[in-house]
């Protein structure tokens, strides 16, 4: 199964991409906002794949920026009547974060303005996400058992570097691409301070 591609991106069309990794194109489908915020053909891209098989279709690579999108998306699949498509469109109107913030306050109409998404499949989204962790975010119950409530999310060595290198005036998607070259060179339990060298050295490169 594949999990993450790193290569050259050659092509980007409605729906999908095509990167390039030694010589091998993989076609990827990804949501609208994922594609919008890929570097430019002939760039290196980093995708986190979740792979997906189907009678219908055969086998396909869906592909997210970040884990959290990737975690969302088979969440979301998870629930019943919620397709690959659908939830691209869901993550298209709201990132992780703010499909947590839209859990928490039971607001469906927000979750309703993904393309094929009607009122019924949104509440069905927004009660099946409750109590479910969803990367860094977690929906949990709150006491009446109506409303729930957003865990504050544990800071991550991820998020910390890129933060620090936006500050630099790093572009988002350039900092991201060097963050996570950066942890894999070093490993997931390396410190921020080594991650953010490793990133200003891999953004030198």
């Amino acid at each position: 199964m594949i999990g993450r591609l790193r290569g050259m991106l050659a092509e980007v069309e409605e729906g999908h991409c095509l990167i390039d990794c030694a010589g091998v194109g993989y076609v990827v489908a990804c949501g609208a906002r994922t594609l919008q915020r890929l570097p430019a053909p002939g760039d290196e891209a980093i995708l986190h794949i979740e792979s997906s098989w189907s009678a219908e279709n055969g086998p396909r690579l869906y592909g997210f920026l970040t884990r959290d999108e990737r975690r969302a998306f088979t969440t979301l699949t998870g629930i019943q009547g919620v397709g690959p498509k659908a939830a691209l469109s869901v993550l298209d109107v709201l990132p992780p974060a703010e499909l947590a913030a839209a859990v928490a306050r039971d607001d469906k109409a927000a979750v309703a303005r993904a393309n094929g998404v009607g009122p019924k499949l949104a509440l069905r989204i927004v009660l099946e996400l409750k109590g479910k962790s969803l990367g860094e975010v977690s929906f949990t119950p709150g006491g009446t058992g109506v409303h729930a409530e957003v865990a504050a999310p544990v800071p991550s060595v991820t998020g910390e570097a890129v933060s620090a290198l936006l500050g630099l005036g790093v572009a988002e998607v350039n900092a991201r691409r060097s963050v996570d070259q950066a942890l894999t060179r070093l490993g997931e339990g390396a410190d921020l301070s080594a991650v953010i060298r490793a990133a200003l050295q891999e953004l030198g490169r």
